[in-house]
């Protein structure tokens, strides 16, 4: 019925648990940039989606709800960029499979 049989399916499974990790520890090492105000606010989020680093121009600190706006707009932007290339990892390792994670 399946090609190589049970053995080939536990190697198969087996090695898509070794390139599952292998993703996941690269996804934990990646950087993300999310920017909003023409690039007057960044932030980099690291592949766990914590915050490394912040900057924001001088021109902004006069207005504190804007300001505030702008940093949320920025630190979704990087979250976002950071699903997109974890998602494609894992998609890579599992073949297309929509497997929980």
């Amino acid at each position: 019925m399946f090609k190589g049989g049970m053995a080939g399916i536990m190697q198969k499974a087996k090695q898509m648990q070794e390139d599952m990790e292998i993703a996941q520890e690269e996804i934990k090492l990646l950087t993300c940039e999310g920017f909003s105000a023409s690039g007057s606010i960044k932030i980099v989020l690291n592949g766990e989606y914590k915050v490394t680093n912040i900057n924001i121009a001088d021109s902004l600190l006069l207005d504190k709800e804007m300001l505030e706006d702008l940093i949320m707009l920025a630190v979704n932007d990087a979250s976002s960029k950071v699903n997109k290339i974890s998602k494609d990892k894992m998609k890579n390792v599992t073949g297309g499979l929509n497997l929980p994670f």
